[in-house]
């Protein structure tokens, strides 16, 4: 009997569909690995290939070089010089001479090329092969090498050593006009002075290079390269003239120290041209290395340093009278030492007996009731629209950074006491070059000039390109600044004895001593010369005396010795006319 549970036949595959399958799957991967390529080779080859030579190209920059700085004369203050900065792919250093059959084994690869670098940087060839060996892209080998020492380097076609142009400012002469000039920092930042009054124009425009480089860091020589040049910075010239900025800036220093003060400053300036020939300051700083000075004196105490000017401030007071036609240099007046005016008690700077001096014997004692008195013929608006139109209470706009303006409050802010001590010089303040600025009006005809320090720009030809012509401000008439004048020339005697005096030269001035809050006084002294001729004005300042020293005992002797250089430096002859001797009692 035929068995119902007889086991089935084991199934068997269709070998047709497996074939048929995989074909199937062959020609669909066969079709994406063309599709794929034709993407690759054909359709998107030129991005690929962009996209692979940007991430091959390295760009690199071109640093320009800052534009000098020159004195009046062409004398260079300031310079930018070209250095290099010379650095090492140490990946690449072990193909040095490799393949080079003549060479020896110590002359090839890392140790062959320290032995040759090493004497062109100054250094052994032990120092050299550590600079050399590693797996570092980028390593310094030296900085700021002259060029010399770049071509020489390069000479030796060491593989992975390259080099990048840096600048290296310079200061030839050091300490002089360092205030004026300023300096940059170790990456060519301006942080003071001209260097960044200037900057737009020194700066120049940065320029590129860029190359291909391999999977190893090396240079792809055929690869193309560009190259886009940096276009150096423009020269600017100063209206500082060298030697006398060197003179004066000794002279000051001699004297601060003399004397004992915290500083001074010092001004030179053509009254006629507006044009500042010295602006020294003491201490001041050497902008080769501007860190070795306290960060105090890296700016410009002449424009940053404001105090009351004392009694070269009464020159305002006069001037503004006459002007106004209420006072004359014969006009008479009472002086006791002390006097009351609406409650406040003003009085000279000694006790004396009661004097009878004119408007010329007010100024030429420096008598604070006599101006006063000389004060009360004007209005307070109409003396402080005075003071305004002299410059004070406002910038010079000589550019330099960090100038004040000093402190010049309206009329309807003065206290009682104010409305007479702003006659003498005090209750308003103001800086070194614009006191300097200010009396130059009276030697320019009664016309005030803005004071400049930069006489033009070099333009692509080397021509000397003028900034415009300086704000000029008409301030007294001629008689009157004729007149102010001849009232500074009466202030020191013609007998060789006065501290101002200058041998041979017609000379006015005015000396101020003031005190200041801090318990200390500044001593200054202003002059004209020639004063039957003028050109030329000079201020001397001395601050932090610890005692009052009168500016007639302070700074006139180095006002004497710094105008009497300035003059023969200059070029300014004397006229051999005396000086003016006025009536200065009644």
């Amino acid at each position: 009997m035929a068995s119902s549970s007889r086991i089935p036949p084991p199934r068997v595959g269709e070998p047709t569909v497996r074939h048929r399958f995989l074909v199937v799957v062959i020609l669909l991967a066969s079709l994406a690995l063309s599709t794929r390529l034709l993407w690759v080779q054909g359709l998107n080859s030129r991005a690929l290939a962009a996209e692979a030579r940007e991430s091959r190209t390295v760009e690199r920059t071109i640093p320009a070089l800052r534009g000098d700085i020159l004195d009046r004369d062409g004398k260079v203050l300031a310079a930018s010089v070209e250095r290099y900065d010379l650095w090492v792919d140490q990946r690449q250093v072990d193909e040095y001479r490799a393949k080079d059959e003549d060479a020896r084994p110590e002359e090839k690869g890392v140790k062959g090329a320290a032995r040759t670098l090493a004497p062109v940087l100054g250094m052994t060839p032990a120092e050299a092969e550590k600079k050399l060996s590693g797996t570092r892209g980028f390593v310094y080998l030296s900085k700021g090498v002259d060029p010399a020492v770049r071509d020489a380097t390069m000479a030796l076609r060491i593989p992975g050593v390259g080099s990048d142009r840096v600048a290296q400012r310079t200061y030839p002469s050091g300490e002089v006009a360092g205030n004026v000039l300023g300096f940059v920092s170790g990456d060519g930042e301006p942080l003071a002075g001209t260097e960044i009054a200037y900057d737009d124009v020194l700066r120049g425009e940065n320029g590129r290079i860029s190359y291909e480089r391999g999977a190893g860091g090396q240079i792809i020589p055929t690869a193309p390269q560009a190259t886009q040049r940096a276009v150096d910075g423009r020269t600017v010239e100063l209206t500082i003239d060298q030697d006398l900025q060197w003179r004066t800036q000794q002279i000051l220093a001699q004297t601060v120290d003399r004397w004992g003060g915290s500083g001074g400053s010092a001004v030179v300036m053509n009254a006629r041209t507006g044009e500042v020939l010295a602006l020294a300051d003491y201490p001041t700083y050497d902008p080769n290395a501007p860190g070795r000075t306290d960060a105090k004196y890296r700016g410009n105490q002449s424009l940053s340093n404001v105090f009351e000017p004392g009694s070269t401030g009464k020159l305002f007071t006069m001037a503004a009278a006459i002007e106004e036609g209420t006072v004359s240099p014969t006009s008479q007046y009472t002086i006791p030492s002390t006097m009351t005016f609406d409650g406040q008690r003003i009085k000279d700077s000694h006790a004396h007996e009661v004097q009878k001096l004119t408007l010329a014997g007010v100024l030429a004692q420096s008598s604070n009731v006599g101006t006063v008195q000389v004060s009360q013929t004007l209005d307070d608006r109409t003396r402080y629209e005075y003071l305004r139109r002299f410059g004070l209470g406002q910038r010079t706009g000589v550019g330099l950074p960090g100038e004040s303006a000093g402190i010049l409050h309206a009329p309807e802010d003065w206290d009682p006491r104010m409305r007479f001590t702003t006659s003498f010089g005090q209750g308003y303040s103001v800086n070194a070059l614009q006191m300097v600025s200010a009396v130059s009006t009276f030697a320019n005809d009664g016309v005030r000039v803005q004071p400049s320090l930069v006489r033009g720009v070099m333009d692509e030809s080397g021509t000397l390109r003028p900034l415009g012509e300086p704000t000029r401000t008409r301030v007294v008439s001629s008689q009157t600044a004729a007149t102010m004048v001849q009232l500074m020339d009466n202030n020191i005697v013609d007998d060789g004895k006065h501290n101002g005096n200058i041998p041979h030269y017609a000379v006015g001035g005015k000396s101020g001593t003031a005190q200041v809050p801090d318990g200390t006084y500044t001593a200054s002294f202003i002059g004209i010369a020639p004063a039957d001729d003028p050109e030329l004005v000079t201020g001397v300042f001395i601050y932090g005396l610890t005692s009052f020293i009168s500016g007639t005992t302070a700074a006139a002797p180095a006002f004497s010795e710094v105008m009497g250089y300035a003059l023969q430096n200059q070029g300014v002859a004397p006229t051999g006319r005396p000086g003016r001797d006025l009536e200065d009692e009644w």
